[in-house]
């Protein structure tokens, strides 16, 4: 009975050893998963930060791209403003011309068309007022065999110049048009005195 006790006891020693033992390396097996597994999400964690980094800079960046070209953009649609206000008191200076200067511009813009054949001249109020038909007598007669021009009795709403008409065609030479027809030329030159 003794062996039996000594036997039973060898057992329970055998089998408190190995559970301690088997306790032991599935402690050491779940630090091991448990370090990698840590090691894994700080790898991850540090992955998605450098990836969360690097996409809120390329947001930082874009925004900061975008705001730059809205200023650019906002700056040249104040210069282009300014540019055409320019263009336009232009308008309004020409426009203010009167008597004598008037009837200058009137002629040397008719005489430099070389041969124009009959044409009805279109005018505006004030063109109206500071034509008479002595005017164009005299006009008539340094045109020569040229041309002829006739004062047309309607007026029109422009700001100032005249209008050639021939058969429903016409010559433009309205204040607006003469100043559109050269802004294309003039736009950078004029920007350049402005904004230099």
């Amino acid at each position: 009975m003794a062996n039996l006790n000594n036997i039973t006891s060898k057992i329970l020693k055998d089998a408190e050893d190995r559970k301690n033992e088997i306790l032991a390396n599935a402690e050491e097996e779940k630090k091991s998963i448990l370090s990698k597994k840590i090691a894994k999400a700080k790898d991850l964690e540090a992955e998605k930060i450098k990836k969360a980094k690097l996409e809120a800079q390329s947001n930082v960046e874009r925004a900061i791209s975008s705001a730059k070209l809205k200023v650019r953009n906002d700056k040249l649609e104040v210069k282009q403003e300014i540019i055409n206000s320019t263009f336009a008191k232009s308008i309004d200076v020409l426009a203010n011309l009167k008597g004598e200067e008037l009837l200058n511009f009137i002629k040397s813009s008719v005489l430099s068309l070389g041969n124009i054949g009959e044409q009805q001249m279109i005018l505006n109020k004030t063109g109206m007022e500071s034509i008479d038909l002595t005017f164009i007598y005299e006009l008539n007669k340094e045109l020569g065999d040229r041309g002829n021009i006739k004062l047309n009795s309607q007026v029109k709403d422009f700001k100032g110049g005249f209008i050639l008409e021939k058969d429903g065609i016409q010559m433009n030479y309205t204040f607006e048009a003469l100043v559109n027809s050269l802004k294309d030329e003039l736009e950078y030159e004029v920007a350049s005195i402005l904004f230099n």
